[in-house]
Parts: structure tokens; C-alpha cells; sequence
């Protein structure tokens, strides 16, 4: 067995010995509890059954999935680009890096009633906020990779007679993509939780965040409880399927 496919293994194992302990404890709180309180396990796998089985719920996957994926693609983006400048450019590089730790201290949440008023009621404060969630450690991550790029390969680039851009393109980027990479799976943590956050709050229309909202208003505990498995499985799909899988196949040569 190669090294890869090692380490998928151990990290599949683990994701399902996490899983049965998270069910474990939820049932023996469920035991201890009212229904009213805690549904069992099995109450809610049942309710996410029905919902899977419902056009509501994927016109609310479809909403969100959209908004994660505008306002992500947005994020890395601008992080990539103005990472690299502020990263590169001596001038800007120490304000520029300090405004975003500054900036990230904020949680992405603190922004939807500004943006409401900016924008409306719509899907653009959401998308926004979602990106402002990701792009700051996206671009952090970026920052700190070009200071450790190796000076002896930014000088030999430039005595060949590199251009700012053939720098970056050349030097640079192919340097900074392994912490680029982690940055872009901080990134999209960050940006779940805003997306489910900022839907929790405006609530216009469906999504996954509304559809939990609206369960606790209307005391459901059992649709609270199947909305929250939901959205922990999804985000332990996109994180473990899918972004480990891009980081594989452009690290590969690390898991040789």
C-alpha cells in the first residue's frame, strides 16, 4: 500500500470513529432527555430521510451551494492576487498584512447588518460575507509563504532578466501553493460558517441556514437536530472528498 493511499485510510478511519462517537454521546443525551428536548438518532435519520426525499430541501442545498461556491471562488481569488502583491511589494506588505489580521479578528456574522442596509434583502450580503470570511486567511497564508520564498531563486530569476510577472508566475506562485493550499482548507471552514450564519439571519429564502433558523423558532427540535447533522456532513464531504482530493492531485509529488 503506497503512502497516499495509507494516509486516506487512516483519515477515513478516523472521520468514522469520530462519527460513532458523536452519534454515541447524542443518543445517551437523547436517553436522559425529553423527546421534546433531544430526539434520539434514530428519530432524526428518519426525518432526514423524509427530507431527502423532499424538493424543498434540495431547492435549499441548491440556494446555498451557490452562495458557498460565488462567494469562495471570489475569496480565493482576490486572496491569491492581492496576497502575492502585498506579499512582493515591500511598501504595502507590513500594513497590508496587518490590516487583514486586524480584519479577520471580526467574525464574518458582525458584517451581515451592515451589508443588509448597503444591499437589501437578498443573495448578495450573503455572498459577500462569505467571501470576506475566506479571503482573509487565503491571503494571509499567502503572505507568509512569499516571505519565506528562497532569496537565491528571486535573484537568479532576476539576473536571467524575470519580469514582475514572470516572478510571480514563476517563482512565487509554485512556492507559496503547498500553504496556499492548507489556507484555501482554513479558508472554506471559515466560509461554512459564515454562509450558515449569515442564511440564519437573513432568512429571505431557502437554504440550509434558514431551514435550521426556522426550526428553532418553531421549537422542532427534531428538524433542528436532522438540519445540524446535515450541514456537518457536508462540510466533512466537501473538506475530506473534495478539497483533499485537489490538494492531492497538486501535491502529489509530496505524497509520493
Amino acid at each position: 500500500m503506497s503512502v497516499t493511499q495509507s494516509t486516506g485510510v487512516r483519515s477515513k478511519s478516523a472521520y468514522l470513529v469520530a462519527i460513532a462517537f458523536i452519534l454515541f454521546f447524542w443518543q445517551v443525551a437523547a436517553w436522559y432527555l425529553p423527546d421534546f428536548l433531544m430526539p434520539d438518532v434514530w428519530t432524526s435519520m428518519v426525518r432526514l430521510w423524509e427530507e431527502l426525499n423532499s424538493g424543498d430541501f434540495y431547492e435549499g442545498l441548491a440556494n446555498s451551494m451557490s452562495r458557498l461556491g460565488i462567494g469562495y471562488g471570489f475569496a480565493l481569488f482576490f486572496g491569491i492576487v492581492l496576497g502575492l502583491l502585498g506579499g512582493t511589494v515591500n511598501a504595502i506588505r507590513s500594513p497590508f498584512k496587518a490590516a487583514i489580521i486586524i480584519l479577520q479578528s471580526i467574525p464574518s456574522i458582525a458584517w451581515v447588518p451592515l451589508f443588509l442596509i448597503l444591499m437589501g434583502f437578498g443573495n448578495l450580503p450573503i455572498i459577500v460575507v462569505v467571501a470576506i470570511g475566506a479571503f482573509f486567511p487565503t491571503a494571509l497564508s499567502v503572505i507568509n509563504a512569499t516571505e519565506s520564498v528562497d532569496k537565491v531563486h528571486i535573484s537568479a530569476a532576476r539576473v536571467m532578466g524575470a519580469s514582475r510577472f514572470q516572478l510571480l508566475k514563476r517563482v512565487y506562485f509554485p512556492a507559496v501553493t503547498p500553504e496556499l493550499i492548507t489556507g484555501a482548507q482554513l479558508a472554506f471552514g471559515n466560509a461554512w460558517r459564515a454562509l450558515i450564519s449569515a442564511e440564519m439571519i437573513v432568512g429571505f429564502s431557502a437554504g440550509l441556514g434558514r431551514s435550521l433558523a426556522y426550526s428553532g423558532e418553531v421549537a422542532d427540535m427534531t428538524g433542528v437536530m436532522t438540519n445540524i447533522l446535515v450541514i456537518a456532513i457536508l462540510a466533512a464531504v466537501i473538506d475530506q472528498v473534495v478539497l483533499e482530493s485537489i490538494k492531492h492531485r497538486l501535491l502529489r509529488y509530496q505524497y509520493l
